[in-house]
C-alpha cells in the first residue's frame, strides 16, 4: 500500500526546458545501479544540471534557486510546472523513480511522453496535462511570485492556479485513478480483487 492520493496544494519548481528527455532527467550512468533506494535516484534527479562537470553546484539553474531548491515536502515544491514534450527519449523506469525520489508528487506540462506518463503514475506520481496557454500562465505566475501556489484535485481531475483561480480539468486513466486514490500498485489492486477473481475462476 501506498499513501492515497486526493489533492495536492503546494508551491511549484518550474522546469521550463522543453523536450526535457529522461537523460537530462537523470543521467544514464545511474542506470546500472541494482539498488531501488529512493534517495539514491532522488539524488540523481536533473544531476547534470543541477551540478557541472566538477560536481559543484550549477548556481544558474532553477532547482538550485530559493525558493525552489526547498526540498520537496507537503505543500512546499511537491509540483513541478514543465516545459512541453517532458520526458521524451528513452524509456527508462530510472526516469520516474529519480522524480518520486526526488519527493516531487505531481508534473504539469502541456505534453508528457506516454511511456514516461505510464512510468510516471507506476511511482505514484501524477501526470497532468493542460493547455499550452494554461501551462504559460503558471510558468508566468511563478515568475511573478515564485511562492504561487497549485492545487491539483484529483477525484475531480481539476488543476487551479491559486493566483488567480483559473482552472483546467485534466484526463487520467480511471484505472489509474482508482490506484492513485486507494494507494494501490498493480499488485494491490490485484490483492484486493483476489476473491472476484476466485468467484469467477469457478464458474
Amino acid at each position: 500500500m501506498h499513501d492515497v492520493f486526493h489533492i495536492i496544494e503546494s508551491t511549484c519548481i518550474p522546469i521550463a526546458i522543453d523536450n526535457c528527455n529522461t537523460d537530462l532527467i537523470i543521467p544514464a550512468r545511474y542506470l546500472a545501479t541494482t539498488t531501488r533506494d529512493a534517495h539514491f535516484f532522488g539524488d540523481a534527479f536533473m544531476h547534470d544540471l543541477r551540478f557541472n562537470a566538477e560536481g559543484r553546484v550549477a548556481h544558474d539553474f532553477v532547482m538550485n534557486r530559493v525558493p525552489y531548491s526547498e526540498p520537496p515536502r507537503k505543500g512546499i515544491n511537491e509540483i513541478i510546472v514543465a516545459g512541453k514534450n517532458w520526458g521524451s527519449g528513452s524509456s527508462r523506469e530510472h526516469a520516474a523513480w529519480a522524480i518520486a525520489g526526488y519527493g516531487v508528487r505531481v508534473v504539469i506540462s502541456s505534453s508528457v511522453a506516454d511511456i514516461h506518463r505510464n512510468n510516471l503514475l507506476n511511482c505514484f506520481v501524477l501526470p497532468v496535462i493542460v493547455s499550452p496557454a494554461f501551462q504559460m500562465e503558471l510558468f508566468a505566475s511563478i515568475s511573478a511570485d515564485p511562492l504561487t501556489r497549485v492545487r491539483v484535485d484529483l477525484p475531480n481531475q481539476v488543476v487551479t492556479n491559486l493566483t488567480n483561480m483559473h482552472f483546467e480539468s485534466f484526463p487520467i486513466n480511471a484505472y489509474k485513478k482508482y490506484c492513485l486514490m486507494n494507494g494501490l500498485d498493480d499488485i494491490d489492486f490485484l490483492l484486493e480483487s483476489k476473491d472476484k477473481i476466485e468467484a469467477y475462476e469457478k464458474h
